[in-house]
């Protein structure tokens, strides 16, 4: 019989640590409120249950044989959370086209193919707690039942956290230092995901 509990285990620690997705959470439950920050925290489930089947299926296999693309997705993924951290220190426009907006569900979905913590949350998983016994149809499904029910409830104090902060973002100067102090996290993670 399979134990849930180390894979349950492992999934909450990973998830509930800060990282891109918690601090993108943040940022977005504080400029833009919990609702409408929920379909970027869907999409983060949403493509963490697509990067996880991938991995099942075998994709984390390319990246052993090609180490390069591993380091070409950590490349891009910085230089995204770059943009990101760009886009808040951006002030609010008149023009709404350019007004800032939430990660939409698949903005936030897609982001989890370039997200080196992810990839190496799903790699790590898939070599550990992969039940090889339940054969491939059964062994995918319970990575998914687990690895994707368990996300959700820890990105949510994260996003609940960054909503909490509104009250200091109705003043320009705390908007400013908190959209500060987020971009240079994203920055400091882009930093530590190409080193």
């Amino acid at each position: 019989m399979i134990n849930p509990l180390p894979f349950a285990t492992y999934s909450v620690v990973m998830w509930v640590t800060p990282g891109p997705n918690n601090v993108m959470l943040t940022a977005s439950g504080a400029n833009f409120g919990f609702r409408r920050t929920l379909p970027h925290m869907l999409g983060i489930c949403a493509g963490g249950a697509l990067e996880l089947l991938a991995v099942c299926a075998g994709l984390g296999a390319l990246f052993t044989r090609w180490p390069q693309l591993q380091q070409a997705l950590r490349w891009i993924g910085a230089a995204y959370l770059v943009y990101l951290g760009w886009q808040l220190l951006k002030p609010a426009s008149a023009d709404a086209r350019h007004a800032p907006h939430p990660l939409t569900f698949l903005e936030a979905a897609a982001f989890q193919f370039l997200n080196p913590k992810a990839w190496v949350v799903y790699l790590t998983a898939a070599t550990l707690f992969l039940p090889r016994e339940l054969g491939p149809l059964g062994a995918t499904a319970y990575m998914l039942l687990v690895g994707v029910l368990l996300p959700a409830p820890c990105l949510l104090p994260w996003a609940l956290f960054g909503t909490s902060l509104r009250s200091l973002l109705a003043r320009p100067r705390g908007r400013l230092a908190f959209n500060s102090a987020m971009a240079l996290a994203l920055g400091v993670t882009a930093v530590m995901m190409v080193l």
